[in-house]
């Protein structure tokens, strides 16, 4: 179940994460609709953890 705040769900953030390996962040999270933070945040947990850490957290 996704998180009720959450602004992208899982296939969100895996989708973020893989245009961010071609584009600069800020650009694909202008395109996105979110804050520069968010897409950083989310990239970090990916490189550090793996698509894992891209799910919701209990």
């Amino acid at each position: 179940m996704p998180h009720l705040n959450a602004q992208l769900p899982f296939e969100g953030r895996l989708r973020l994460v893989q245009r961010c390996r071609q584009c600069a962040i800020s650009h694909v999270a202008a395109e996105m609709g979110i804050a520069r933070a968010c897409a950083s945040q989310w990239v970090n947990r990916w490189r550090r953890h793996g698509e894992l850490d891209l799910h919701d957290r209990p």
